[in-house]
């Protein structure tokens, strides 16, 4: 079955697949997928003591990173290969050791080639924690994962 046969919903779930196979990056965070559909993704992470800085609270790194996996898997999900082109972040809260961080990330805006993408991260207790925003680049006719021979794959 080709993905012109598949739906929106289930080339999102090949690239979620085909995608973190390969991404060592978020696996090594501790991060998972809680959610993705199209143009949308929810990652989560656990706030480690390895991912403290020097005053015991995450360091910004971690939460940009985490803010950018949800922003890679959102703005791939249609399975044309999309880089990031730029980033901005705000952090307005402190995420402490042991916190639930999600991170939700939904397209703004796509139009040819470019996009927009806003993602929230926030703690187990709903807590706004940063607001992201994320430029995106799509290299026309290349996929972000190699298509499915058959269904959606696993």
């Amino acid at each position: 079955m080709s993905e012109q046969n598949l739906s929106a919903q289930q080339i999102a779930d090949h690239v979620r697949v085909g995608m973190w196979a390969n991404d060592r990056a978020t696996q090594s965070l501790g991060m998972s997928i809680s959610a993705m559909g199209p143009g949308t993704a929810t990652l989560t992470m656990t706030v480690r003591p390895d991912m403290l800085n020097g005053h015991a609270t995450c360091h910004g790194g971690f939460i940009t990173a985490l803010a950018d996996s949800a922003f890679a898997f959102a703005c791939n999900s249609g399975n044309e290969l999309t880089v990031a082109s730029g980033l901005a972040i705000d952090f307005v809260a402190p995420a402490r050791e042991g916190d639930v961080l999600t991170a939700q990330g939904h397209e703004v805006s796509h139009a040819g080639r470019t996009g927009v993408y806003d993602v929230s991260v926030r703690n187990q207790r709903g807590e706004l924690i940063a607001v992201f925003r994320g430029r995106s680049y799509r290299m026309k006719g290349k996929p972000a994962v190699p298509a499915a021979s058959s269904g959606a794959g696993g």
